[in-house]
């Protein structure tokens, strides 16, 4: 069974403080060039700008922020956003953010599984994107909150690594050391971050769970939202563990034998 939502809390929030310090501040960072996101470089890829569809003029509400760089991405595209995290570090950095770029946002501190109840109602969008749900101990509770904070029609779009490719520890040769979902916490110090591989920071424990796709739409059925889109990616424009190589089409791919396996999948979910 999964774990209660408070069992990886504080060691996770400590390692995503200290990836909120760390993120955007060397020069072979590969996601968070802040100084060419401050230039006007848009950081949302096609996937998730598909997904939600025109953004102007609608309330957005981005969970698991991070330091805000995608949030005020989608505020450049004319959205009223809401950036929601569970690191001060990284809540205090996205407002930093959005003040040095000009942008209106307003950015919240609060674990996602628990989502403040002045949110209810507010969005007609809820948007989750990469490394969202493996650090989440209470997938039932982080779904409700989605279709909580969303209005009547409102959209949740969730575009995550998919499970298949979570358990690729790696290509060659081929390892599979992670579970295929079940929901139980994973414990791993790790040093360093996917961002820059030679950034080397102090030892932090942190506390993961594996959801198959199943387990992941089944929660969002179960939650009351109406599933309008499940799709999975094969052929994508980011490599998100560093595991794969960049093919001549510029598309990153997982090879199984003379086929591939999905990279990410992604969820439009509706509440009714």
């Amino acid at each position: 069974m999964p774990q209660p939502a408070a069992a990886g809390l504080p060691a996770n929030r400590a390692l995503w403080d200290e990836r909120a310090r760390v993120h955007g501040s060397t020069p072979a960072d590969r996601f968070y060039d802040v100084d060419a996101f401050l230039a006007g470089r848009q950081t949302l890829y096609a996937l998730e700008r598909r997904l939600a569809g025109d953004v102007a003029g609608k309330d957005l509400l981005h969970l698991q922020c991070h330091f805000g760089m995608d949030t005020l991405s989608w505020a450049r595209l004319g959205a009223r956003v809401t950036g929601v995290d569970f690191s001060p570090v990284a809540v205090a950095r996205a407002r930093d953010l959005a003040a040095e770029a000009g942008l209106a946002a307003t950015f919240v501190e609060a674990d996602t599984q628990r989502l403040p109840e002045s949110l209810a109602g507010g969005f007609d969008l809820a948007v989750a994107t990469y490394g969202v749900l493996c650090w989440i101990g209470d997938l039932a509770a982080w779904m409700r909150g989605a279709a909580m904070a969303l209005r009547p029609g409102g959209r949740l779009v969730l575009v995550d690594l998919h499970p298949a490719y979570q358990t690729v520890a790696s290509l060659d040769p081929l390892v599979a050391d992670w579970p295929y979902g079940g929901g139980q916490a994973h414990r791993e110090t790790v040093t360093g971050t996917y961002a820059d591989a030679g950034v080397v920071t102090e030892a932090q424990e942190t506390v993961q769970y594996p959801y198959s796709v199943g387990e992941i739409v089944t929660a969002a059925a179960r939650a009351g939202l109406t599933v309008a889109e499940l799709g999975e990616h094969v052929a994508v424009e980011l490599d998100p563990r560093g595991l794969l190589t960049e093919g001549e089409d510029g598309r990153y791919r997982l090879p199984f034998g003379d086929s591939h396996l999905p990279v990410l999948y992604s969820l439009v979910a509706v509440r009714p």
